[in-house]
């Protein structure tokens, strides 16, 4: 049974951990690389940068020393962006525990290796016990006690028993895959789509648009993803369709947000300013993703027009209209092989 765990990151998901942790009776460890904010949640009990109105678990100790945090966890819940995970593993590598069941909650590419965060966690702090969470995981409806399920994935079975075990209440059901390469690819691609659908919600080109770009979203998923190793039917599951419908539809999702504020006229760098520290992981996602699509050769034009609108102001209005004269073809192409 878990008797201690440890979260490395302050931010929604990793609060959201640490309270379905801590409903199953651990005791947890929250590692923050800021003073200020760690700081600030212990004095008022609450993540009012990344999660407020919910308060923290009691007994949670929020420190920005890793050994502090760390100190007796076998289980630790890495939780930070994508773009900042190398830099914070290289950082705490010291403090982190060889024998613990290690979960990454986190969903992006590594854009400079094309990484999963999977394979960056072993290239920096060594081999792990190690499982990758994701599925449809709004976390203030998770924080809310809202039903909602995931699928935790690891090539060893008792390691994604052990992560089930650890995250499954009676709101949150877990399932298990072997697919770690799949649960982890289509919990960042999947971002890519949110934009583009949120793109779609700014131009308000109504809900038959939106069904044809996730629905062929989720075919530029499964393409790479097959390509890359991963089990084909893992996109069709939650990790892929389920938080691909999630993202693409609620407000509370970030990279929706982004899309919808970019079809609304904003520019990126607007955006990230507003959104300050938040991260949306689908914009960095974008870039890995077309250079992963050109390494195995895969075709996936909404990506390629959601790359091109990010990063070479192009008016999403021409994007979709390129998207809309594409050659026709059938439904199946390249759905299979």
């Amino acid at each position: 049974m878990l008797q201690q765990a440890a979260i490395i990151g302050d931010g929604a998901m990793g609060t959201v951990s640490a309270m379905l942790l801590s409903a199953n009776g651990a005791r947890i460890g929250l590692w923050s690389a800021f003073q200020e904010h760690a700081d600030d949640m212990s004095r008022t009990g609450e993540n009012k940068r990344f999660l407020p109105g919910f308060p923290l678990p009691k007994g949670l100790r929020i420190s920005t020393d890793a050994a502090e945090a760390t100190e007796g966890a076998d289980l630790v819940i890495i939780a930070v962006p994508s773009r900042h995970l190398r830099g914070v593993l290289e950082r705490i590598k010291a403090a982190l525990p060889e024998r613990a069941v290690y979960i990454s909650v986190i969903k992006g590419i590594e854009a400079a290796s094309l990484l999963r965060p999977s394979e960056v966690i072993r290239e920096v702090a060594g081999d792990r016990r190690l499982a990758v969470l994701s599925g449809p995981c709004l976390a203030r409806e998770i924080a809310a006690r809202l039903p909602a399920t995931a699928v935790v994935a690891s090539p060893d079975a008792e390691t994604a028993r052990i992560a089930r075990d650890a995250f499954a209440t009676p709101w949150f059901r877990v399932y298990t895959s072997e697919d770690h390469v799949g649960v982890e690819l289509g919990g960042a691609l999947k971002n890519i789509i949110a934009i583009a659908a949120g793109i779609c919600d700014g131009l308000e080109l109504g809900n038959n648009a939106k069904a044809a770009l996730v629905t062929r979203g989720l075919v530029e998923m499964t393409r790479l993803g097959a390509a890359m190793g991963a089990r084909r039917e893992t996109f069709g599951g939650l990790a892929g369709l389920g938080d691909l419908v999630t993202t693409c539809t609620s407000d509370l999702s970030r990279n929706h947000y982004v899309g919808k504020e970019i079809g609304r006229g904003r520019s990126l760098e607007d955006i990230r300013e507003t959104m300050g520290r938040v991260e949306a992981e689908g914009i960095e996602t974008t870039r890995s993703a077309v250079a992963l699509a050109d390494r195995h050769g895969i075709e996936m034009p909404i990506t390629r027009e959601v790359y091109a609108v990010l990063f070479h102001d192009k008016p999403a209005p021409d994007a979709l209209a390129d998207l809309m004269s594409r050659s026709l073809k059938k439904e199946s192409d390249g759905l299979t092989g």
